[in-house]
């Protein structure tokens, strides 16, 4: 064979592999790059996110209630306190005299009360010995009487001994009398008695309000004041008006803000993990008990009720977890983040979220059914019509991969995959991605899968 006809087999050779290299080139040029997942059975936790701060369900600010420079400090920040133990007192030297004064007014007047009861019996005895009297001298009166009418005393002796038998009677009447004064004297000095000890009573309430007491087992969160400073009372938070705040930390909630898109799902007794940003790693459990009713301005917390302007910006609801095991290490005020598991389903089919797109289905149905058809042009509708939720599914058509619009009604929504109640079956192929694909992805188009991870490129300086 001559050197030019080899020359032109293989120029013809070259020829026909640019050929088919441009034909295979050309047809890949029209394959979509996606990536791809599949419809799984799995269980599917719905959760819900909250953050906020530790807070205790019950404290108290410990006020003042007396006025006067503070003596005693005895707990400070952090300090854990008894039910009935002294925090704290006021001076005291004007109740205190008080309280000594009329415990010595008490004294006296129970002394007066005893001397009043000795004049009782004074004037008892003073009766025993007037009646006995008197019976001797209605003895005397009889006998003289007796004689008199015999003729055998004179008038002037019987005159004497009635005249004495009027005066014993006389007697005994006045000192009866005497006893029912004596009685009164003593009741009257009792019922003294009794009003200095109510007095009493009311100097010692003083007294008692000059010494503060933590009314609950609890933690010491806050001190404002110092000893010597002087404090005063009945105004609600003015500044000198609280010692302390007591928190009882054995129960302890995470008030959180929930978005106003998932505060729907929320109920009570759901379970929670709480997890708290000094204390890394480490997992609270508790559960929902309260679950607020009025909206919360996200940039000042103030409910729209409230609120005197209308305003378009992002709402939260509150909603508080009591943790099931408080913990030594919660202080109130940390930061805090509630995990709500609203739903739980076993054994549900699943895919994953962004997969999910809204298209026309006639439309979608219109491109599917000229897949792979001859270029012309397709008829689409122009007017706006309700979108369907549903996923691109991979279907193999002529030996070609293409993605086919398929309508799906979902679930509940967890982290990241959500529940697919109809429109699917386990092991469906679908597309997932990427998200310029997604957005811009046609049904029946053909496609190919590529599920190598997505190269982000800096472009900061």
């Amino acid at each position: 064979m001559s050197a030019k006809k080899i020359v032109l087999i293989v120029v013809v050779v070259l020829v026909l592999a640019g050929i088919v290299t441009g034909s295979i080139l050309h047809s890949q040029s029209e394959v979509t790059k996606v990536a791809t997942g599949k419809a799984v059975r799995q269980d599917l936790v719905a959760v819900v996110d909250g953050t906020g701060q530790i807070k205790p369900k019950t404290y108290v600010n410990i006020g003042a209630t007396s006025f006067g420079r503070i003596t005693h400090l005895f707990v400070k920040e952090g300090d854990h306190v008894k039910a009935g133990q002294l925090v704290a007192t006021v001076e005291s030297e004007q109740p205190a005299s008080a309280v000594q004064a009329q415990r010595a007014t008490i004294a006296s007047s129970r002394t007066d009360v005893n001397s009043d009861v000795a004049a009782e019996k004074t004037a008892q005895a003073n009766i025993v010995q007037a009646k006995a009297d008197l019976e001797q001298k209605k003895l005397d009166y009889g006998r003289a009487q007796a004689l008199y009418e015999a003729k055998l005393i004179a008038k002037q002796d019987f005159d004497a001994k009635q005249a004495a038998y009027d005066m014993s009677a006389a007697t005994l009447a006045q000192r009866q009398a005497a006893l029912a004064q004596a009685e009164a004297t003593t009741e009257s000095q009792r019922a003294h008695v009794d009003q200095a000890i109510a007095t009493l009573r009311g100097n010692d309430y003083n007294l008692d309000l000059t010494q503060s007491r933590a009314p609950f087992n609890g933690l010491v969160t806050n001190v404002p004041v110092r000893e010597g400073e002087t404090v005063v009372l009945g105004i609600q938070n003015a500044e000198g008006s609280t010692l302390m705040t007591l928190a009882d930390m054995s129960v302890i909630t995470a008030e959180v803000k929930v978005d106003e898109t998932d505060i729907v799902n929320v109920r009570l007794g759901q379970p929670a993990n709480v997890t708290v940003d000094a204390l890394p790693g480490r997992i609270f459990k508790g559960h929902v008990t309260e679950v607020g009713d009025q909206a919360l301005l996200r940039t000042t917390g103030v409910a729209t009720s409230q609120s005197t302007t209308g305003t378009e910006e992002a709402k939260d609801f509150k909603v508080i977890v009591t943790l099931d095991q408080p913990s030594d290490d919660l202080r109130p005020g940390l930061s805090a983040t509630a995990k709500i598991t609203t739903a739980n389903k076993p054994d549900t089919l699943t895919i994953p979220i962004q997969a999910l797109v809204q298209r026309d289905s006639d439309t979608e149905k219109t491109l599917a059914a000229n897949a792979g058809k001859p270029s012309k042009v397709v008829a689409v509708s122009t007017h706006k019509t309700a979108l369907t939720q549903g996923v691109y599914v991979l279907k193999e058509e002529n030996k070609k991969l293409r993605a086919i619009f398929t309508p799906v009604t979902t679930g509940i929504t967890g982290a990241t995959d959500i529940e697919v109640l109809s429109g699917l079956k386990a092991g469906d192929e679908i597309v997932t991605g990427r998200y310029r694909v997604l957005r811009a992805l046609k049904s029946g188009t053909a496609v190919k899968r590529d599920n190598t991870p997505e190269v982000t490129t800096d472009t900061g300086s």
